[in-house]
């Protein structure tokens, strides 16, 4: 279980991060079209996961626009904002925002993604919402780098994220 906080208020989420070298649990989550995407619709692509509790907050919708901008530069890269956000609320905003380097995808069917990694608010204001993350993935589903942000209200390292994407 990690430690979060809110403004300076302690909270706490449902476990631990992958470790990094470990393989980078599975998951099932909604697209905006409403599909179903898991891990392995991504297999051969690097990957960074934004994980973050609302696309309709300043922190992570700046985080959405940061990585749309700037590792989807990077050759072979997808980047997944994920969020207990209905798909039609992760669509409007980056349809309104004119975001199309990035992947939405919604948690709200069944939160098992934020328990599957640990991420999960367990109370607090935000209690079952997504805590802000960072996981970069390789191309064979192996985590290369993990960021749990310590302070909910901040932006995450984007050059260390960008960094891992790099190393091989």
């Amino acid at each position: 279980m990690a430690s979060v906080t809110l403004q300076g208020n302690e909270f706490h989420t449902s476990g631990n991060l992958p470790e990094v070298g470990a393989a980078a649990p599975d998951f099932a989550l909604t697209a905006t079209d409403l599909s179903t995407k898991t891990l392995a619709d991504y297999k051969g692509s690097k990957v960074v996961l934004n994980i973050f509790p609302s696309i309709d907050t300043g922190t992570c919708a700046t985080s959405v626009r940061t990585f749309n901008r700037e590792a989807s530069e990077l050759e072979n890269t997808k980047v997944l904002c994920i969020s207990h956000d209905l798909p039609f609320a992760q669509a409007r905003f980056c349809g309104a925002e004119g975001l199309d380097n990035v992947i939405n995808l919604s948690d709200y069917k069944s939160g098992s993604f934020g328990k599957d990694y640990g991420l999960n608010f367990v109370d607090g204001p935000l209690e079952t919402l997504h805590s802000r993350v960072v996981v970069v993935i390789d191309e064979n589903g192996t985590v290369k780098h993990t960021e749990q942000v310590a302070e909910i209200v901040d932006e995450p390292n984007y050059k260390a994220a960008l960094e891992a994407l790099l190393d091989d």
